[in-house]
């Protein structure tokens, strides 16, 4: 963590401003610029890497339903994999980190998600494809909850500013795959395993900047230097102090459950876009390569506004009418696509972008709702983690509907739908308080 503040577990201990050397020691070093650059060129590589396994298997579903010989439901299973796998996977992250450093942890992560990326589309079964999918999307989960943790422990007072750069770069990610998946596809002789395989080289060059860091615990350590005036005892002196994770009850807080609840219901909405949305214009006529674009303008929506709404939200003490925007925004674009899914495509297109930038604002929101490192990395493990579980069912769910319906309007009713209590839990998470303020509170 980034040093070590006096707090309840150092009631005794007064911190003073002066930082000046003493006998017992060196102050801690301030985080060496080479380290910080490293770390910051792989969060944006990550976040590139963290959503074209799933986006260009959108651009591709139809032509992998077929190359494998998918029905309607268990193409809707295949949809299902991405929150599961964060679910169960996600969980194990910050013990993964406690034990080998987030640094070490992400790296491993770059490494399982080319493994998986590479070997998928040559499976040549449906099993196969989903075992290599897993993979990939391991990777992809313990990446997931530890971003907010390494923006935090690297960067605490810019949390909001490279919060925002991550979610940009994770948008940029993922409408670059929807966007070229079907064009590099035709220049590569029109082998969809040759279109899904080459983004492999983009998540093996994630890996690089993570190699030197894998020692690395980042900015502080285990043991800190907690420079204070001990009261009544004269000079100015250190105490030396281990950092224990602090034993937080996450379930008693309220707001980490309305949290969790938002983020497994924004991600429901996600899934099902990046999942279906390009055979939804694709059944309305629209063609596959411009049905490739609309989800593009509908990822590529959040390279802008993910930057834009952290930085907002941290100036906002209470995120609600954020939230709020967004999902009217939502349920605009679901009406459109049930009236007239060809005709206001493009507009239809643009509102769901902004609509699914809900996920930037709850990865600003866990930075937010904990005051400290140890709870930050609980808060999202347990809000990604439980949300993934939350968003499961929900692109199965269209898939099924969708195959016995013969059609998309109950599928894009669900969707409404889910928006409305999405809106009001959103309300809830985004109120001005911590989890290890409320835990506290609610303990007995």
């Amino acid at each position: 963590m980034m040093g070590v503040m006096a707090s309840e577990e150092t009631r005794a201990v007064k911190p003073t401003a002066a930082r000046t050397p003493s006998a017992e020691g060196p102050l801690p070093s301030a985080p060496r610029t080479w380290a910080v650059r490293l770390v910051v060129v792989g969060i944006v590589l990550s976040a590139l890497n963290l959503r074209p396994a799933i986006t260009s298997l959108g651009a591709l579903l139809e032509e992998v339903r077929d190359g494998l010989g998918m029905s309607g439901s268990v193409a809707g299973l295949l949809t299902s994999v991405p929150p599961l796998c964060f679910a169960v996977f996600g969980v194990t992250a910050p013990r993964l980190a406690r034990r080998f450093g987030a640094g070490a942890v992400v790296c491993a992560g770059m490494v399982a998600i080319t493994t998986g990326l590479l070997v998928r589309p040559y499976t040549g079964s449906t099993p196969g494809f989903l075992a290599a999918s897993a993979l990939a999307l391991m990777g992809i989960a313990v990446s997931n909850v530890l971003m907010p943790v390494i923006v935090k422990r690297w960067f605490p007072d810019r949390v909001g500013s490279m919060t925002g750069l991550y979610s940009m770069a994770l948008a940029l990610g993922t409408s670059a795959a929807a966007a070229v998946t079907v064009p590099l596809t035709d220049a590569l002789g029109g082998s969809w395993q040759s279109g899904l395989a080459v983004w492999a080289a983009l998540a093996g060059a994630a890996v690089l900047p993570w190699i030197p860091l894998v020692r690395d615990k980042g900015p502080g350590s285990a043991v800190g230097s907690v420079h204070a005036r001990v009261e009544g005892a004269g000079p100015v002196r250190h105490v030396h102090a281990r950092v224990e994770p602090t034993a937080l009850r996450i379930t008693r807080s309220r707001t980490a459950w309305a949290l969790a609840v938002f983020f497994g219901l924004q991600a429901t909405a996600a899934y099902i876009t990046m999942g279906w949305m390009a055979q939804i214009f694709r059944d309305a006529g629209v063609p596959a390569s411009t049905a490739g674009l609309l989800l593009a303008v509908t990822m590529v929506m959040g390279v802008p506004l993910a930057f834009v709404i952290p930085r907002v939200a941290t100036r906002l003490p209470h995120q609600g009418p954020i939230v709020l925007a967004l999902g009217v925004c939502g349920l605009a674009g679901y009406a459109g696509l049930y009236l007239a899914p060809a005709a206001g495509a493009w507009v239809w297109a643009v509102l769901l972008g902004v609509s699914n930038c809900a996920f930037p604002l709850a990865l600003t929101m866990v930075g937010m709702r904990a005051r400290t490192g140890a709870g930050v990395a609980q808060l999202s493990a347990f809000a990604q983690s439980t949300g993934y579980l939350i968003s499961i069912p929900g692109p199965l769910l269209v898939g099924v509907l969708y195959q016995h319906s013969g059609g998309w309007g109950l599928p894009i009713a669900l969707m409404i739908g889910l928006m409305i209590p999405q809106m009001a839990v959103g309300v809830l998470a985004g109120r001005d308080r911590t989890v290890e303020d409320e835990a506290a509170a609610a303990a007995p």
